[in-house]
């Protein structure tokens, strides 16, 4: 949204400001300037994760992954969802709570995980959220034949790592994966360094 928009540029404009103060010795100053990144990378998501007084400008992002989820399930498909960010995972789990899409979930506190798996293999629910960390290694999820990938990951390997659940022996039909990037933002950034 427009309003979404004016609050990133306004905070590109005072962490780069920040950055190229730091830049001069990256490697004493290599996580603030990661910080500084992420908050934009954050920001760019949802501006409710960078200050909750935000909470009411919304997210494009997650309005976008709810609508495609709401097609998809109403089609028989089944989805994961992957994010680095376990905060913005936890107001797309609100989402899909209003929406009425059942859903499990999986980060890297997660005690019962093979429970959390079986449900999802079973059938229980539809769409599985997943934090990239958590669901990049060591699942086989061949049930899903939708993948999303909220946020652009510096390395490509884990997001194709993590796509990778659904892309196993097994799979039957052709799978969809999504890549979420908003447009004018860091994501583009990285999706650039992606290619390069």
């Amino acid at each position: 949204s427009p309003r979404h928009a004016r609050i990133y540029q306004t905070q590109l404009q005072r962490q780069r400001q920040k950055v190229l103060g730091l830049v001069g010795d990256v490697q004493r100053h290599r996580f603030e300037i990661f910080k500084s990144l992420t908050l934009l990378r954050q920001l760019s998501l949802d501006p409710a994760l960078v200050d909750p007084a935000h909470a009411a400008i919304g997210s494009a992002k997650l309005d976008r992954l709810e609508s495609d989820l709401l097609q998809v399930v109403a089609e028989g498909h089944r989805a994961l969802v992957f994010s680095q960010f376990t905060r913005y995972l936890s107001r797309v789990r609100t989402r899909l709570d209003a929406a009425g899409i059942g859903h499990v979930y999986l980060d890297g506190r997660t005690r019962k995980r093979a429970e959390v798996v079986e449900a999802f293999r079973r059938g229980d629910v539809p769409v599985f959220v997943i934090s990239l960390k958590a669901g990049g290694f060591g699942l086989n999820l061949t049930v899903a034949d939708y993948v999303v990938i909220a946020d652009p990951w510096w390395n490509p390997a884990a997001e194709d790592q993590a796509s990778g659940r659904a892309h196993r022996i097994g799979q039957q039909r052709p799978v969809t994966v999504y890549r979420l990037v908003n447009q004018g933002t860091l994501e583009e950034k990285i999706l650039t360094l992606h290619r390069d």
